[in-house]
């Protein structure tokens, strides 16, 4: 279990992991690349929040089927639901204090650019 909290501490989750991280990435859409965070993904059973609810501020976009959450205090981008699988949390690695970002090597870039639901059929 590891626990994932904003800047200011008004918001924390907890991510039932199993092991190591699983993957871990960054994308280049048009809001990652903005926000330029480290990210990996859970099974939404596998995220909890457990304090501060009431301080997430959801932004949608485009399609508006993704879901990112932020803190309303700090500012904070603390996790996501992808429209390609709702079913999932993507959240911000950078969030949990025992995990050093800067000490990941090779992380894999998604190309949210071209996202496979922006492609016509």
């Amino acid at each position: 279990m590891k626990k994932l909290t904003c800047h200011c501490g008004a918001v924390e989750a907890e991510i039932n992991l199993s092991g190591d991280l699983e993957k871990v990435v960054k994308c280049n859409c048009s809001i990652c690349k903005r926000k330029g965070a480290v990210m990996s993904m859970v099974k939404n059973e596998d995220f909890k929040i457990t304090k501060g609810e009431d301080k997430l501020k959801l932004y949608q976009f485009h399609s508006k089927i993704a879901k990112h959450y932020f803190c309303s205090v700090c500012g904070i981008y603390t996790h996501h639901n992808p429209r390609s699988n709702p079913a999932m949390t993507g959240f911000n690695v950078g969030c949990v204090d025992e995990i050093d970002t800067f000490k990941m090597n090779d992380i894999a870039v998604l190309d949210g650019n071209n996202h496979p639901l922006d492609q016509k059929k």
